[in-house]
This record gives structure tokens, C-alpha cells and sequence, in this order.
């Protein structure tokens, strides 16, 4: 049973019907006395609920509403209804515990896409084996990524939106495309975004799309990301790398599911599944201003964090067999076991480059512990020898400081060397660089 709750009898009308014709069972409250009268009698599956009332304009009933609401039935998945100019109380009624908030005038098919994937992930948990989930080119069998591929293998059926989050290098293209693919847009488009390589001035005409003569140079009309991704996945990487004006625009395609073409005001309605990835601390960006809260909070409904190379050891000989097999090569049990104790600051990117290396160099079918020891940085060896022995009494973000000054240093500063060199991003290295006040 979906309880609706909304002031408006207009508002409670269409969305009954809506649902019913859907096949829910819906159950209606003019005010939040009605809709505590009903909470407290009845078990629910779901709550549809307007953050205003007669009483109130501000929201502030609503989300003591929600408070009430969650005290009696705490599992309750609430999906609130807000104004467009009223989202930040929505965000603020995410954090008090609603699942989901949709703006007014909303999209019929978008809303009974919210619903039901609120009523799919508040199920309780199918169990089962992880390897039930394809997961193709994700090698490893360690308790931390195991952990994530089971979240990964429960969400995949659904169309939440979903946050990957980690370091450079550590896969999150890969589980990406994993949960597309065991999804039911899996036969439909996969289109991959790296936001931190389109300018501010492209954005739009990247994204939406542009009509003829929509520019100086717009010859003919161009489909944006979003709708090459209608009825599949779009995967929005670096997407902490957006710009705040880009931001704005962003969110208003992923709430409305809407948007228009450069040169066209005829908007255009997408059915996508939204998958954005990050490496930045986006609750850090929000604190400072640099990234919107409502946009974290659209995007971040389930979050899946991939832990760093260092952090599931056991699944280095795995990956080391993997890539060298791929060049039809084995490495010796002494060299695996010499790479396994290296720090990988480049995580899963930097090891498969460092096994890739040594055979193109070596032209070996066999590598030994001789032929790997020669192809380590210096780099490695300097953070390999503080991780190991512990007595370098430097902390993460020193070694690392100390560990970019040297690579600045055998590189003359040459940025695209770095980043190779160090197994990160263009963006990932400036970023550090601001971070640690280094100036080239």
C-alpha cells in the first residue's frame, strides 16, 4: 500500500490514479494528522508526501511530517514532492531520512520510475553467490571488493542512481559498466562522459545536443550524451570536475529527465539510468562551495566505494596473472610476490603498466624476480621501502607529497609525464598539486 499525502485534492487525484493504473494500492491524507492516523494503523510499502501544506509554506511542516513518519515506521521508503525553487528542503528532508524527492510538474514515467525502484531496493536482500554477477574483467576475490560487488549485484536490477567512489585506478569505469550489464538496459546504450574533459563552453553542446545553425560552425544538428545514453546508462565520470554553472544544468536534466537541445526549444524526454563516478570527497567540495548539495544528493542514492589496491592485497597475484596472461606471459611466484609489497599510489592502472612494461622490455615469456626488480621506479622502490619497513615516520599525504616532488624532478615538471609516471589523471595531478602547494 502507497500512501499519498498532499493537501491538493487535484494532486492526490492524478497521482491515485497514476499509481492504480500502475497496480498499486494507494491510500490518500489530506494533512499530516490523516496521514499520522493512517501510519500508526497501517503497514506500508511506500509514502508519496508534498513538503507544503495550507498551514505552512516553508516546508517545515513537512518535514516534521517525515520525522513522525519515520518514528512509527522506519523502513518507510518517502518520496517527497517539492517546487523547483523549494530543493533545498528537499535535500534537507534527504538527510532526515527520505529516499527520493521529485519537483513539480513532474514526469508521469520518471515518477513511476522513482517508485519503483524505491520498492525494489527496500526489499529485503536477495542472497546468493557474488559470481552470479557478471563480472567480466573485475579480477579479485578479497573481502573488500567482494563487499562491493555484492551491493553492486543487488542495485544492478534496479534504476538507482549510483555514486562510485575511490582513487584513481581502481576500476570504477569497469564495476560501471558491470551493473549495466547485468541490468535490464543491458541490450541498450552504454555511453561513457569524462566530465573533466569537457570545457564549460562545450557542456552543453556536448551533453544536450545542438540544433543547425544553433552556432557559429554548428553545420548540421548533433545529439548530445544524454540522448545517444535514452533507454540505456549514461556514466558521468570525474563528475566532481563539473563546474557549478554546469552543475545547475545537470541537475535539472537529472531531476526532470528533460532537456533542450542548443538552438531547439522543443524539449526532449530521456529514459536513462544515471552512474556518475568520482575520486574527489564531494561532502568536502558541498562544505567549501564547490559542489551543489542537491546535486549530491540526486546522484549519490546508492554509493559504492572501491578500496584502493593497498587495501585488498590479496587480489594483486590474481590481477598480476590476469594481465600477464594477456600477453601470453607468467611471472615467477618471487616476483609476484616482490610486486604484491609495492604501494601503488596508481592502484590497479599503475600495476598493470608496471607488468606490462617489464615484458615489453624484458621480451620475456617468463619473468623472474631479476627481470622485474630493474623496471621499478624509483619511485616505488622509495614508497615500497617507507610502506614496508614503517620507518620513514612519514605520514600518507607526506609520502606522497615527497613522491610527486621526486617525480616532478626526474620528469623537468613535464605534466603528462607525471601523470603517466604516477598512474593518475591530468586532473587528478593538478588537483594534488593545489593540494600540497606545489608550484611548477
Amino acid at each position: 500500500m502507497i500512501l499519498i499525502v498532499d493537501d491538493d485534492k487535484a494532486i492526490r487525484t492524478s497521482l491515485s490514479l497514476l499509481l492504480k493504473r500502475a497496480g498499486y494500492d494507494v491510500i490518500s491524507a489530506a494533512s499530516p494528522n490523516e496521514a499520522m492516523t493512517i501510519v500508526r494503523q497501517q503497514k506500508l510499502e511506500m509514502a508519496i508526501m508534498d513538503m507544503n501544506f495550507t498551514r505552512a509554506t516553508t516546508g517545515d511542516e513537512g518535514l516534521i511530517l517525515l520525522r513522525q513518519v519515520k518514528i512509527f515506521q522506519p523502513e518507510l521508503p518517502v518520496i517527497l514532492i517539492t517546487a523547483w525553487g523549494s530543493i533545498p528542503l528537499a535535500v534537507e528532508g534527504m538527510k532526515k531520512g527520505a529516499f527520493d524527492f521529485i519537483t513539480k510538474p513532474w514526469d508521469n514515467k520518471t515518477l513511476l520510475q522513482r517508485v519503483k525502484t524505491a520498492l525494489q531496493l527496500n526489499v529485503e536482500p536477495v542472497t546468493g553467490n557474488v559470481d552470479a554477477f557478471d563480472r567480466s574483467e573485475i579480477i579479485g576475490n578479497s573481502k573488500a571488493l567482494t563487499e562491493v560487488l555484492d551491493k553492486a549485484r543487488r542495485v544492478a536490477p534496479t534504476d538507482a542512481s549510483v555514486l562510485i567512489t575511490g582513487e584513481n585506478g581502481t576500476g570504477k569505469e569497469l564495476i560501471a559498466q558491470a551493473i549495466h550489464r547485468n541490468s535490464k538496459r543491458r541490450d541498450n546504450p552504454f555511453v561513457m562522459v569524462n566530465l573533466g574533459g569537457i570545457s564549460q563552453s562545450l557542456f552543453e553542446s556536448e551533453m544536450f545536443g545542438h540544433a543547425k545553425g544553433a552556432f557559429t560552425g554548428a553545420v548540421d544538428s548533433r545529439k548530445g550524451r544524454f540522448e545517444l545514453a535514452d533507454t540505456g546508462t549514461i556514466f558521468l565520470d570525474e563528475i566532481g570536475d563539473l563546474d557549478l554553472s554546469c552543475q545547475v544544468k545537470m541537475l535539472r536534466v537529472l531531476q526532470q529527465h528533460t532537456f533542450e537541445p542548443l538552438g531547439d526549444s522543443n524539449p526532449r524526454h530521456i529514459d536513462i539510468r544515471v552512474i556518475c563516478a568520482t575520486n574527489a570527497d564531494l561532502q568536502a567540495m558541498v562544505a567549501d562551495g564547490s559542489f551543489r548539495e542537491d546535486l549530491m544528493y540526486r546522484i549519490n542514492l546508492i554509493k559504492l566505494h572501491l578500496p584502493p589496491l593497498r587495501e585488498r592485497r590479496d587480489d594483486i597475484p590474481l590481477l598480476i596473472r590476469h594481465f600477464a596472461s594477456l600477453q601470453n606471459a607468467e611471472f615467477s611466484s618471487e616476483a609476484i610476490e616482490y610486486l604484491s609489497k609495492l604501494p601503488y599510489s596508481g592502484n590497479i592502472r599503475q600495476l598493470k603498466n608496471i607488468v606490462d612494461s617489464t615484458i615489453l622490455i624484458t621480451g620475456k615469456n617468463l619473468i623472474t624476480l631479476a627481470d622485474t626488480q630493474p623496471n621499478i621506479s624509483a619511485t616505488d622502490m622509495d614508497i615500497s621501502t617507507a610502506k614496508i619497513d614503517n620507518g620513514s615516520g612519514l605520514t600518507i599525504n607526506e609520502l606522497e607529497r615527497n613522491t610527486i616532488l621526486k617525480t616532478i624532478e626526474e620528469t623537468g615538471g613535464n605534466i603528462s609525464q607525471m601523470a603517466s609516471r604516477l598512474g593518475i589523471t591530468r586532473q587528478s595531478l593538478y588537483r594534488r598539486l593545489k593540494k600540497y602547494g606545489i608550484d611548477l
